[in-house]
C-alpha cells in the first residue's frame, strides 16, 4: 500500500476543483492510496480501516476471501472511509480515464459524509487515528489478559447493533433549550393537552393569553403569563420540575448500561473490559450512519460521477469503455436491488421534478396522468432541492418520501416473487405487483433495522438483568439468541432475561385454521398474505443454560 504518484494526485486535485464548482462541499485535504489485490483482501474484513483493532474473526474472513478470490477474481474500483482527512483506496491497475470517473465518485461520497446530518457524530472525528489508539490499547490488554480480551470483544460485538445511535444524533443536533422555553413547551405541549386534556377552545384561549402578555409585558412576558397560570393551576410548577427530572435522565443502550451498571464489570479486576466495550460501542457508532444511508450515499456518488465525467473532456476516446463500466455499476436489475442504480435514479428524478415545480400543492392535486406528465413551471430549482435532500434524509425517509407511483411507473419497477410449479417441480418467478406502496415496502424491508431493546430496571431484581424487545412485527433471529445471551450473562455477572415476541401460528386465508405453510400456494392469481398470530415469551440465561416460557 502506498500513496498515489504525483501524476495521479494532479488528476484528483483537478477533479476537486470541478466538483466544487458544481456545488459539492468537502475539506480540501484528502489521502489516496494505491492498493494491490492482496491489500484489499487484508483490509476488507476490517471495513477498509487499516488501523482497526485485530480480532480473530478478521483473520478467518481473510482466508475465506482468499479462497473466493481464487475462484472468482474481482475487486472494487475504489473504497473511501469517513475520517479526517478522508482516505480512499484504488486498484493499482486503473487507467487515467477511469481514475477521473472514480475520483468524481469518491468526492461524491466525501461530500455526503461531511454534509449529511446523519453523519454529524463523525464530522469532527479522526476515526483512523482513534482506531489506531484503540488497536494499541487492545494489544496492550492482550499482553495482560490473553484470550479473555477476545471473549470480551466477541461478547461486546454480539450486541454492538443495539447502540443508541438516534439518541446520539438527537443530542448533537437538537438545539439547547433555555429554562424559559422548556417551561413553555411543557405547558402547551404536555400539561394542557396530556395532563389536563383541555378542549380546543380552552387551548386557544391560553394561546391568546400568552400573545396578550407578549404585547403588554414584552420585557417580562413569561413572568406575567405564568403568574396567571399559577393562579388557575397551582400544581403546574411541581409537575414541570418532575418532568425535568425524568427528561434529563438520558436513555442508555444495552452496551452503555452494561458499562455503567454491571456488577461484574465494576470489580477492580474486570474494569479493563469496560475499555474494550467502549471501543466496540464507539466503533459501531461511526459505522451506523453508513449502514443507514447506503442507497442515498451510493446513489449520490453515482449521480455525480456520471454528471461530472460526461462533461469532462478527458472522457473523449473512452466513451464506450466508460459506458460498459458505468452500466455495470448503475444498471437496474429486474429482480433484486442495486443501491447505486436506485439511489441515482431517485436523485435524477428529484432534480427533474423540482426543475419543473412538481413538488407543489398544485401538482399534487392533478390526477390525470397526461397532465402530470406535461406539467412544467420551469422553476429550475432541481440542484438546490437535491442538495437539501442529501443533507437531511436517510435511506428510510428517502425511500418512504420519494418512491411514488410516478417514479415506479417511469422506471418500470415491480416487485417479483416466486411460486412452486408442482408439475415441473421448479420455482417460477413472476411479477407480483407494480404498485408503488409494494415496491417501497420491498425496499424498506431490505434496509438495516436493528431490534430496539431496552432495560427494564423495575424488573431487574435479585441481581438479574431484564431486557425488553420493543416488538415491531419482526422477530429476533432465534439461532443468535443463545450465544448472545450467554455473552451478556458473562458481562453482567448474573441471570439475564429477554422478553420478546415469537410466532404462535401462521394461517393462510382460504385454508383451514392452524395450517402452517412453508411455501407460497401455487395459484394463477396473487397468493393471499398469511395471517400471523404472535405470543410474548421470556428467555432466561442462568448459569449458561437457556430456558424459555410464555409470558
Amino acid at each position: 500500500m502506498e500513496l498515489i504518484d504525483q501524476h495521479t494526485k494532479e488528476i484528483m486535485e483537478g477533479c476537486k476543483v470541478r466538483a466544487k464548482d458544481a456545488g459539492l462541499s468537502f475539506q480540501d485535504e484528502t489521502l489516496e492510496y494505491i492498493v494491490t489485490n492482496r491489500d484489499l483482501l487484508e483490509i476488507s474484513p476490517k471495513m477498509m480501516i487499516p488501523t482497526l483493532y485485530d480480532y480473530w474473526v478478521h483473520d478467518v474472513e481473510v482466508l475465506k476471501e482468499k479462497g473466493k478470490y481464487e475462484l472468482y477474481p474481482g475487486n472494487p474500483y475504489e473504497t473511501v472511509i469517513n475520517t479526517r482527512p478522508a482516505i480512499s483506496f484504488y486498484n493499482d491497475n486503473n487507467p487515467d480515464w477511469m481514475n477521473v470517473m472514480i475520483f468524481y465518485h469518491v468526492l461524491g461520497h466525501i461530500d455526503f459524509f461531511q454534509n449529511n446530518l446523519y453523519f454529524s457524530n463523525t464530522w469532527d472525528f479522526d476515526f483512523a487515528g482513534q482506531a489506531l489508539a484503540d488497536k494499541r490499547l487492545i494489544a496492550r490488554l492482550r499482553t495482560e489478559h490473553g484470550r479473555w480480551v477476545d471473549y470480551a470483544i466477541e461478547f461486546g460485538r454480539a450486541v454492538d447493533n443495539l447502540v443508541g445511535y438516534h439518541d446520539e444524533i438527537s443530542r448533537l443536533n437538537r438545539p439547547h433549550k433555555s429554562a424559559r422555553m422548556k417551561r413553555l413547551d411543557y405547558y402547551f405541549d404536555i400539561f394542557l393537552q396530556s395532563e389536563k386534556k383541555v378542549s380546543t377552545t380552552e387551548y386557544m384561549k391560553e394561546v391568546d393569553l400568552y400573545n396578550k402578555c407578549r404585547k403588554e409585558y414584552p420585557a417580562a412576558v413569561e413572568e406575567a403569563f405564568f403568574s396567571e397560570v399559577d393562579k388557575r393551576f397551582p400544581e403546574f410548577e411541581a409537575m414541570f420540575h418532575k418532568s425535568l427530572e425524568k427528561r434529563e435522565a438520558r436513555r442508555t443502550d444495552v452496551l452503555q448500561y452494561l458499562i455503567a451498571h454491571s456488577p461484574f464489570l465494576q470489580k477492580e479486576e474486570n474494569k479493563w473490559i469496560q475499555s474494550v466495550l467502549e471501543v466496540i460501542r464507539n466503533t459501531s457508532l461511526v459505522f451506523q450512519p453508513q449502514i443507514r444511508t447506503k442507497i442515498m450515499n451510493e446513489g449520490w456518488a453515482s449521480y455525480w460521477h456520471e454528471t461530472l465525467f460526461l462533461k469532462d473532456d478527458r472522457i473523449k476516446g473512452h466513451e464506450v469503455e466508460y459506458a460498459r463500466v458505468n452500466a455495470g455499476v448503475t444498471s437496474m436489475p429486474r429482480v433484486g436491488l442495486n443501491p447505486y442504480a436506485l439511489g441515482m435514479r431517485i436523485f435524477y428524478n428529484l432534480e427533474e421534478m423540482a426543475d419543473k415545480g412538481k413538488y407543489s400543492f398544485d401538482f399534487r392535486k392533478i390526477d390525470d396522468a397526461n397532465e402530470r406528465e406535461k406539467y412544467d413551471r420551469k422553476e429550475g430549482r432541481g440542484k438546490e432541492f437535491i442538495f437539501k435532500v442529501r443533507e437531511n434524509f436517510s435511506d428510510f425517509t428517502f425511500i418512504n418520501t420519494f418512491v411514488d407511483q410516478d417514479f415506479v411507473t417511469k422506471n418500470n419497477l415491480f416487485v417479483a416473487d416466486r411460486r412452486l410449479n408442482r408439475q415441473k417441480m421448479t420455482w417460477e418467478y413472476y411479477v407480483k405487483s407494480k404498485k408503488a406502496k409494494d415496491y417501497r415496502q420491498m425496499v424498506i424491508d431490505k434496509l438495516y433495522h436493528p431490534p430496539a431493546i431496552t432495560i427494564d430496571e423495575e424488573k431487574s431484581v435479585d441481581g438479574s438483568l431484564y431486557m425488553v424487545h420493543q416488538f415491531e412485527e419482526k422477530p429476533l433471529v432465534k439461532e443468535f439468541i443463545p450465544n448472545t445471551m450467554l455473552g451478556i450473562e458473562y458481562l453482567w455477572g448474573g441471570p439475564v432475561h429477554l422478553e420478546t415476541s415469537e410466532v404462535l401460528n401462521i394461517s393462510t386465508p382460504g385454508l383451514p385454521a392452524g395450517i402452517v405453510t412453508g411455501f407460497p400456494i401455487p395459484a394463477p392469481e396473487e397468493p393471499a398474505e398469511p395471517e400471523v398470530q404472535w405470543q410474548r415469551v421470556l428467555y432466561t440465561m442462568k448459569d449458561r443454560k437457556l430456558s424459555k416460557r410464555t409470558v
